[in-house]
């Protein structure tokens, strides 16, 4: 994904982008139940996205268009399945072998 940010809008666009997702990154560490996550049970038990959009600030990237798929292993560990764009169909790129809740 940043290889193509660069190779489309260039190499200060993929170092903002890098930039963002380091403080998703850090603020789902911060509070992996943050404001703006959700829970995605149709994905799997434990199962939650951000969108880049609630740490967009801290990055200065205006209208991000990418969320993080990701859940909680084994205490304060956060473990991230995909950095997805916003338009695809969660159900199909979902990475983690969990089964669904009923």
């Amino acid at each position: 994904m940043l290889s193509w940010s660069s190779q489309r809008h260039g190499d200060l666009a993929e170092a903002r982008y890098e930039r963002l997702i380091s403080a998703a990154l850090r603020d789902l560490i911060a509070d992996p139940f943050r404001p703006g996550s959700t829970a995605r049970s149709e994905l799997g038990v434990g199962v939650r996205t951000y969108h880049l959009r609630h740490s967009r600030k801290q990055a200065g990237v205006a209208r991000p268009r990418h969320l993080i798929l990701y859940r909680m292993i084994e205490g304060p560990v956060v473990e991230v399945g995909r950095v997805l764009h916003d338009a695809m169909e969660l159900e199909r790129h979902a990475i983690f072998d969990l089964p669904k809740e009923p």
